[in-house]
């Protein structure tokens, strides 16, 4: 969609707004061949902000390889790695010939082949004539690493959705055997391959990164900052003014707060905003867009309410009501939460579907800020935290 507005894609250059620290840090950890995981809930800006980063290395003048693949799709160890595989071979060569030759010379002694009959009848870059073992996989996580040597120049290697690979079959298996390859590389010449691991699943990839311990010290956290609010109505005046709109700084603000100033939401809003308004963005223009959001996203918000249970409904309402100490007597007999220890499978289950996450505090937030808004005033049928600075 074209327009002042962009939330259909990631954003690099004149439309990248804020994160200007993370985006050094990125660039400055990649271009010293570090690798590096970045989780937050999703629509955050975690891809522009890598995007972002390549963007500021190669207008530094940087020679490196990028590639990226989701994770999410793949349901066994073999998958992933033929999907690894394929999306490495496809950034680093063109023909059938030069494929051949980097599987041949690269994953000799593994059950890995580049098969040309396969190749031309399904587009398959590598094939498996054997069963997997760990030196098949250690080998497979090594190739990318054997490319940055050959080419002379990083390769920096985006694992999107990186939370699925526990998921995968024996998924702990791949991470174990991924996790000793990166100990192996650390110290490894340059130039090298930069794994960067991205998750939309906070929780999931927590369980990952802090309670197993996958890649410790081998992979730094990348955390991304609030958008600053300022910021974000800077850009949204700037946005309305290229359409010859005009809107109230005020009611702006209170849609940041509203939406807790995520900045896809209310890019999308103020997207609304623009084709329902000829000239000044009114009161009656704000609820309209918020309404026709609330209805395009109502069907999933209702899906994630049907997947609870009446006691996880319970500690959610506890939570949108602002308590937080779930286990104090009088929060679970109000809430009917039976017990601490009830209260405790409560908090996991919730985690584990990635509605709350617990901040640094261990308070919890709830991930997605326009269901928290649904949720409040549609399913519990409260009064928002800040719908009235709108006058709704």
């Amino acid at each position: 969609m074209d327009g002042p507005f962009v939330y259909e894609t990631f954003v690099t250059g004149k439309n990248f707004v804020g994160r200007k620290s993370e985006v050094t840090a990125l660039s400055n950890m990649l271009s010293a061949g570090e690798n590096v995981c970045i989780y937050e809930p999703p629509k955050t800006g975690k891809h522009s902000v890598i995007q972002q980063a390549l963007f500021t290395m190669r207008m530094s003048h940087l020679q490196f390889t990028s590639c990226e693949m989701s994770v999410m799709g793949s349901r066994t160890i073999p998958e992933f790695l033929i999907k690894f595989a394929s999306t490495l071979l496809r950034a680093c060569a063109s023909t059938a010939y030069e494929y051949g030759n980097i599987v041949a010379t690269h994953l000799a002694n593994t059950h890995f082949v580049f098969d040309q009959q396969r190749f031309s009848d399904h587009g398959e870059l590598v094939s498996l004539n054997w069963d997997l073992d760990d030196d098949d996989i250690r080998s497979m996580i090594l190739l990318p690493f054997k490319m940055a040597s050959q080419m002379d120049q990083p390769v920096i290697f985006i694992l999107d959705d990186f939370q699925w690979a526990q998921r995968l079959d024996d998924g702990d298996r791949l991470l174990r055997i991924m996790d000793g390859v990166l100990k192996e590389t650390v110290q490894a010449p340059k130039p090298k391959c930069s794994f960067v691991m991205c998750g939309s699943e906070v929780n999931a990839m927590n369980v990952i990164f802090k309670k197993t311990r996958f890649f410790y010290r081998t992979v730094e956290r990348l955390s991304l900052n609030p958008f600053d609010g300022k910021e974000i109505i800077d850009n949204v005046v700037k946005g309305f003014l290229a359409s010859g709109k005009v809107a109230e700084r005020d009611q702006l603000m209170a849609v940041c707060n509203l939406l807790k100033n995520h900045f896809w939401y209310i890019n999308h809003f103020a997207s609304i905003c623009d084709y329902l308004s000829k000239g000044f963005i009114s009161t009656p223009v704000l609820m309209d867009t918020l309404a026709k959001m609330i209805s395009l996203h109502e069907a999933r918000f209702k899906s994630i309410m049907a997947d609870l249970t009446n006691f996880q409904i319970s500690l959610l309402k506890a939570i949108v009501e602002g308590h937080l100490r779930f286990s104090a007597t009088d929060v679970i007999n109000r809430y009917g939460l039976n017990s601490s220890a009830n209260v405790k499978r409560l908090k996991d289950a919730l985690m584990k579907k990635e509605i709350i996450v617990f901040d640094d505090n261990d308070e919890p937030q709830i991930t997605d800020p326009l269901f928290e808004y649904w949720v409040t005033k549609y399913y519990f049928g409260l009064t928002p935290r800040g719908e009235g600075d709108l006058d709704f």
